[in-house]
């Protein structure tokens, strides 16, 4: 049974361990893939190859890069979300002033989404440019205690700086997906028209090798990528969960929120599969626990359960 400071130790650990497997596998896909393409062009590979991965990085961060930049202003426009008032929403200011001043962070800044189904999230490139954003049903169904710990949670990723590293895993990411795209492109519409007239035997030989295995890395580096990336989310809400309760010091209040959420059967009409990531619970009702494990891959929370008894160990150890 560990405790709170040993349960943030673990998550970071084993996100740290995620990151690098991820990191690995791109490596290793952008090689065959590039080499793959290289080969298939006729040449030996080496400078063709080293190009591709540049142009696929370059592809790949300017999409990326001004969805990161504009990222609160983004999603709070897709979800339609408007700036609280001190006023009526005076318990959400409160609280998040004061786990704020608690975190050392600056206060982010607040909006509501008006949807009676509980939840929330956070977004922005860094803690200077953080916006916490809560339903109307969350502050109406949540005690002061459950929406510290929700609070404390978001803030948790802020704190993380998430949504910069989610960001970085996704250029990664798109980096695979776009070689292996160009890869298959090549391969049905290209014939390497040239390869057979370059090199001697064992250049060709060698190419035919690295066509194939950049045939098989292009089917399934792009899945093992998407995996791998849903992975290091499951673990981001653990880590954000047990950072939360750190600064709380009651994760009974953040359990009971993440019941109450869960047991909430309305879908957020504001979310989509787009933002469903960001928030602290799926929030449009459509997960297959049932099916088992392997639904679980593609999942971007983690189950309640394990949340649950992550949580209870920590209760256990205050």
């Amino acid at each position: 049974m560990k405790n709170v400071f040993e349960q943030v130790d673990s998550n970071k650990r084993k996100s740290a361990a995620v990151v690098a497997v991820f990191a690995a596998v791109v490596a290793v896909s952008m090689y065959f893939l590039a080499m793959g393409m290289a080969a298939y062009a006729g040449g030996s590979g080496r400078i063709g190859g080293i190009g591709m991965i540049g142009v696929a990085m370059i592809v790949s961060g300017v999409m990326s890069l001004g969805g990161y930049w504009f990222s609160d202003r983004i999603v709070l426009g897709l979800s339609g979300a408007r700036p609280a008032d001190k006023r009526r929403d005076f318990q959400l200011f409160t609280v998040t002033e004061n786990l704020s001043m608690a975190a050392g962070l600056p206060m982010p800044r607040l909006f509501v989404i008006d949807d009676t189904a509980p939840n929330a999230f956070a977004t922005g490139r860094d803690p200077r440019h953080a916006a916490v954003c809560a339903t109307t049903g969350l502050l109406a169904k949540l005690d002061r205690t459950e929406l510290e710990g929700v609070i404390a949670h978001e803030l948790s990723h802020v704190g993380n700086y998430d949504t910069r590293l989610m960001s970085v895993v996704t250029v990664l990411a798109g980096m695979v997906v776009l070689l292996g795209d160009w890869f298959l492109r090549m391969s049905w519409y290209g014939r390497g028209e040239n390869q057979g007239d370059r090199g001697n035997q064992g250049d060709r030989g060698m190419g035919a090798i690295f066509i194939v295995i950049g045939l098989i890395f292009a089917i399934l580096s792009p899945i093992v990528a998407q995996l791998i990336q849903l992975a290091i989310s499951r673990r981001r809400e653990l880590l954000a969960d047990a950072a939360g309760v750190k600064l709380t010091r009651q994760p009974d209040g953040l359990a009971r929120a993440l019941v109450k959420i869960n047991g909430d059967r309305e879908p957020l009409e504001a979310a989509n599969k787009a933002t469903a990531h960001l928030y602290i619970m799926n929030p449009l009702k459509n997960r297959h626990d049932a099916i088992g494990w392997f639904a679980g891959l593609f999942n971007t929370h983690p189950p309640l359960k394990e949340r649950l008894r992550q949580l209870n160990e920590m209760g256990a150890g205050i």
